[in-house]
């Protein structure tokens, strides 16, 4: 088993925080971007059923980039949150520090490997057993 990281340091944190603000502001402003190109698909009237499924599509699949878009902002949130509180670094499950490296790639990351994989394993087999349920 991967041995848990280390704690952070301020400068180390500050890096991290600057990251997550510019991650943010990206994300930010992707959403604006997502939000004008689908009042401008709205605003063009489809004229026939061909025209219609595809503005609804494209409109769809706007908003499902900005969900998947929210979900990371979310996460930005609570890592700025976190840091103000001390309790950046710490996974939110077993409280363990986590490492530099997996901070580093996602700095919004709230959880240690080990614990994320736990997770990921619970929600496949959840996922697992809501299938059998349905075909039964």
């Amino acid at each position: 088993m991967p041995s848990k990281g280390e704690i952070l340091t301020k400068k180390e944190i500050q890096a991290l925080k600057k990251k997550l603000q510019e991650r943010k502001e990206a994300i930010m402003k992707k959403m604006r971007q997502y939000y004008q190109e689908s009042q401008e698909v709205e605003a063009n009237i489809a004229q026939d059923t061909v025209d219609r499924a595809e503005t609804s599509y494209t409109k769809e699949f706007l908003l499902l980039l900005t969900d998947a878009e929210r979900e990371q902002l979310d996460l930005i949130n609570q890592a700025l949150r976190r840091i103000e509180t001390g309790e950046y670094g710490q996974c939110q499950n077993c409280g363990q520090p986590i490492s530099k490296k997996r901070l580093e790639i996602m700095p919004w990351a709230p959880l240690c490997i080990e614990c994320q994989e736990k997770k990921e394993k619970e929600e496949q087999e959840e996922k697992e057993i809501e299938r059998e349920k349905e075909i039964l």
